[in-house]
């Protein structure tokens, strides 16, 4: 008997709404994850990243963290699978690439709407030197995550049609590495 193909899963720039379509396939699930081990998900602690036969990543690349993430998950995955136009297009994340970075945390952190309550100081994350008050660095532009590490299976839409992870996961459990998604399956909410 030979041991079940291990996958991992991760969520970087995005809304969650891939992971939603994934839970979507609905009793389908059942059967996929008693093929599959589990070794890390969204939901899960993840401290070190393993080996796994198949990573997926949700969302798109626009921090430190979240390029160091794809690169360990590259690089421990046999097959790498990118679902959601953030992780395939870059997605609508890429709307802040107008702005500097710096202009993006000023916005969001100093002359945000909810900055009276939340940091009165007016100082961007990082400048107060408490612990927890920092974000990570963000790029120059957000990007989708094959502008960073190789991918081998690309399933878009936003967020992608439930049966189109499925069929992407089932034909990878079988051994064969999709090239396209069926047109049918595509959905764009």
């Amino acid at each position: 008997m030979s041991a079940k193909p291990k996958v991992a899963t991760v969520w970087l720039e995005s809304c969650a709404g891939c992971h939603m379509s994934f839970l979507d396939i609905d009793e389908r699930i059942v059967d996929l994850l008693s093929q599959v081990e589990l070794t890390a998900s969204p939901v899960s602690d993840i401290k070190d990243i393993p080996e796994v036969t198949l990573g997926i990543i949700d969302g798109g690349i626009g921090n430190d963290e979240e390029l160091h993430i794809a690169r360990e998950l590259r690089k421990k995955s046999k097959v790498l699978m990118v679902m959601g136009d953030c992780a395939v297009f870059g997605g609508i994340n890429t709307m802040r690439n107008f702005l500097t970075p710096e202009q993006v945390l000023k916005g969001a952190y100093a002359d945000g709407a909810t900055v009276t309550t939340l940091n009165p100081s007016g100082k961007l994350p990082g400048e107060t030197g408490e612990p927890g008050q920092s974000v990570p660095r963000l790029l120059p532009q957000a990007n989708a995550v094959d502008r960073h590490v190789k991918v081998d299976v690309y399933v878009p839409g936003c967020p992608p049609d439930a049966d189109a992870i499925y069929y992407a996961l089932s034909e990878i459990l079988a051994g064969r590495v999709p090239v396209k998604i069926p047109p049918d399956m595509m959905r764009y909410d």
